[in-house]
Formats: C-alpha cells, structure tokens, sequence
C-alpha cells in the first residue's frame, strides 16, 4: 500500500507518507497505543517536575540547574514532536502523515536532537568551570553569559533542523511508505530514487564533524575536571566534586551510546522490530531516564521534590 512517485515538484502525487503500522490485529494497535500514551505522560510528567522545581524554588536558581531545566524542555519537545502522532494513528487505525507534517517532525525532532547535544556541550563546560576554576565560577558563568549560551544553544538546533530538512527533502522520492513510526531520517533517504546528493552530503558531513567537535570538547573537559579532582585533598570533597558530574556523564553516555545506534546500524527495506526497539532506544528513553537520573543523584532536586509532593 504505497504510491509511486514520479515528480517531487508535483505536489499533487505525494500528500502523505504512510508511516509504520505496529500491528495489523486491531486489539495489538490499541495496547500498544496504550502503552506509548503511558510511556509519553510518564516523560512529561517527570520532566515536568523538574521544570517546576527549578523554576519555583529559589535555591535551585544556579547555572547548573538552569541549564538542566532547558534539557527538561528539550525532553519534553522531542518527545511530543513523534509519540502523540503515533498514538493518534494507531487509535484511529491509519498510517498516514501529511507531507509538510512530515517535514515539521523533522524539523522539529532534529532541532531538538541538535540543540541537547549543544547544551550538553555547555554543561560539560559549566561543569568544568565549576570545579578548575572555583574561584572564578560566579564571574564566568554569570546570568548574561548563561543566557547568551543558551540562545546559541537554541539556535544551533535550529540551525540543525533546517540543514537536514533541507537535505532530506530535496531528493525525489519513489515510495512513501516510511518503514518507521515517525518520519525519521535515515528511512526517509532510504526511499529516495537517485540515492544521495550533494546537498544531502554536505549535510551529513557538517553534522558528523559538529557532533565529533562537541564530543571531543567533552571529553577534553572531563579529562580536566578528573585531573583536578584528583588533586583534591580530602575524599569528602572528591566525592562532592564528582557527584555533580555523575549525572550529566550518564546522559551525555547513553546519548551518544543511543545516537550511535540509531545512525550507525543499517537500515532495512522491511520493518523490524529491531529497528522499532532501537528508534526507541535514542527517541524516547533517553528523555524518560534524564530527569530520573537528576533526581536520584543531586540530593537539592531531591529535597525540593520532596517539598513539592508534601504540598
């Protein structure tokens, strides 16, 4: 069930890609509706709390923590642009996805995708700054610096979405049958009938070395911070100073862990459940573990949702 598409300048041949269908059984789409729709609320929800605690407490009004609830957003973001889509179609027993409602999932869900590995970038940056730099913390990373990085954050995965928007929608493409459950990328390319362009490329290229840059940066900022740590006296302090690392090492770990995944397996012609269970691994569960992560291993997050539960 798919058209074949002669002309991509001709609007009128391709309104809609069809994306994958879970199951054929009618009982099977309704459970796993039910199960995306728990998952999603349960990701909204946690970040949500953690968004609220920063933002209603005074004492978590530090970089740092400012810096977490703009990846809170970006969680949420990333999320509502691909789980609600599906949900609503497995309820209604359709595949389809307008065209430009394709292009807008993309847009949006790598804008996201791209502005959390700048921001991670930055928090490892505060990270360092924090513990190498003690003394000079509160003059580098004042408000209007905080600010300014964070509109380059936003701007860069912006910047990242329209780069691969453009680049994934300028090929024509022979089929519209997405073998995915929202309209990721490397499937996309996978239907396109001249293989890969120029402009498509460039894309690709600029991305990987922008996504080498950033990792290289943080692992140059750890190797610091770890030298300087271990140049702490007393273990107390050690544990103190590591202990505000351990979360964001984990979710830059499965982040890139997770994105490695997704863009380094093979994709195929026809759906798996692998593929299924490995989109799932970098689209969804990385937003689901962040806040939990936060809260179990920074004790102020903890106190402050404690404060929020008893009121």
């Amino acid at each position: 069930m798919f058209m074949r598409l002669q002309n991509m300048d001709n609007q009128s041949t391709m309104p809609y890609f069809l994306l994958l269908e879970f199951s054929a059984a009618r009982q099977l789409q309704l459970l796993y509706s039910f199960l995306f729709f728990v998952l999603y609320m349960t990701i909204t929800a946690a970040n949500l709390l953690i968004i609220s605690a920063i933002a209603f407490d005074r004492q978590l009004h530090k970089p740092m923590y400012f810096f977490l609830m703009n990846l809170a957003v970006q969680d949420v973001g990333s999320v509502s642009v691909i789980v609600p889509k599906s949900i609503m179609n497995s309820l209604r027993d359709t595949r389809h996805i307008s065209y430009f409602g394709c292009i807008a999932q993309v847009f949006l869900f790598v804008s996201f995708l791209g502005s959390n590995l700048s921001l991670l970038t930055v928090m490892a940056y505060d990270r360092y700054v924090a513990i190498c730099n003690p003394l000079h913390y509160e003059m580098v990373m004042n408000w209007k610096a905080c600010t300014e990085m964070m509109i380059l954050v936003w701007f860069a995965g912006l910047l990242y979405g329209t780069l691969h928007v453009t680049g994934t929608f300028t090929i024509v493409f022979c089929s519209n049958a997405v073998n995915q459950f929202f309209c990721e990328i490397p499937h996309l390319l996978k239907l396109s009938c001249t293989g890969f362009n120029l402009v498509e490329i460039g894309v690709l290229v600029t991305s990987a070395v922008a996504a080498l840059g950033c990792c290289t940066f943080i692992i140059v900022s750890y190797a610091m911070i770890f030298k300087a740590v271990l140049g702490i006296p007393s273990q107390q302090g050690r544990q103190k100073a590591l202990s505000t690392c351990i979360p964001h090492l984990t979710v830059v770990f499965m982040f890139f862990l997770t994105g490695c995944f997704a863009n380094l397996r093979p994709t195929s012609d026809t759906p798996t459940y692998l593929n299924f269970g490995l989109t799932l691994m970098y689209s969804v569960l990385p937003p689901l573990f962040n806040p939990i992560m936060y809260s179990m291993r920074n004790k102020n997050i903890r106190f402050v949702l404690s404060k929020l539960w008893r009121f």
